[in-house]
């Protein structure tokens, strides 16, 4: 039996959103790296143009370096976190819908293009997720949160990596990619109900300090042994 303490770890609020977080985040890459190569294949672009596409995943490598601008700004009444939720939400919405809308034989530039907008505003929602969720979990359910979040992570792949297959053979391209977009409003909607996860956050007072102070508090919270062991296991 499942203790009721348990119950009211699992079954509450929090990793609900979780679920929403987790589905958001991968619904992007998974059309970046299922559905787009796939569309391409099947309209004839050559396997060699398709294997540049890899290179569009740089975005989600490189996503630290403009990670703090979104701690530092706050562009939209909503809050913070959701402000820049909101913002990435809608565009990947956007630019997802556009992909369908060319052609790969004669547009093949555009399309990349756009795949690069993809994976930054995708890059950039991951930044603004995984923080807010940060915000929004004690440290005691960190572990349970993360891995909700992964599976579901995992889940959103079944729509770029299987219905809308299944739709392309039905239905043209263009409106595949229309209706793949419109699962982004999965998130949209998260956004719009919940709140903020800090009443009142701790906002840097400018660039230096949204760069220099989560350094300072990773070594004070590890250590500097302890902090360079673990910079050493993400790199190697």
């Amino acid at each position: 039996m499942i203790s009721q303490e348990l119950k009211q770890t699992i079954f509450n609020r929090r990793m609900l959103i979780c679920v929403f977080t987790g589905f958001a985040s991968g619904l992007p890459l998974y059309i970046l790296f299922q559905l787009v190569p796939a569309w391409l294949r099947t309209e004839g672009v050559g396997l060699k143009e398709i294997g540049f596409f890899s290179l569009i995943q740089l975005p989600y490598a490189w996503k630290f370096v403009w990670a703090p601008l979104l701690d530092r700004y706050t562009p939209l009444s909503i809050g913070r976190r959701r402000s820049w939720m909101l913002i990435t939400q809608l565009a990947l919405l956007v630019l997802v819908a556009c992909l369908g809308f060319f052609s790969p034989l004669s547009q093949l530039s555009t399309i990349a293009m756009l795949s690069v907008a993809v994976a930054f505003f995708s890059a950039t929602q991951d930044v603004t997720l995984d923080a807010y969720r940060r915000e929004l979990l004690p440290d005691v359910e960190l572990g349970l949160g993360n891995s909700i979040h992964v599976q579901a992570y995992r889940i959103s792949g079944l729509i770029p990596g299987a219905l809308s297959l299944i739709l392309a053979d039905y239905l043209p391209w263009q409106s595949v990619f229309i209706i793949t977009a419109g699962f982004m409003l999965v998130g949209v909607a998260m956004t719009l109900v919940i709140k903020e996860a800090m009443v009142k956050p701790l906002v840097p007072k400018g660039l230096r300090e949204a760069i220099i102070t989560p350094f300072k508090d990773f070594f004070q919270r590890n250590s500097w042994q302890g902090g360079l062991l673990v910079l050493a296991f993400f790199f190697l």
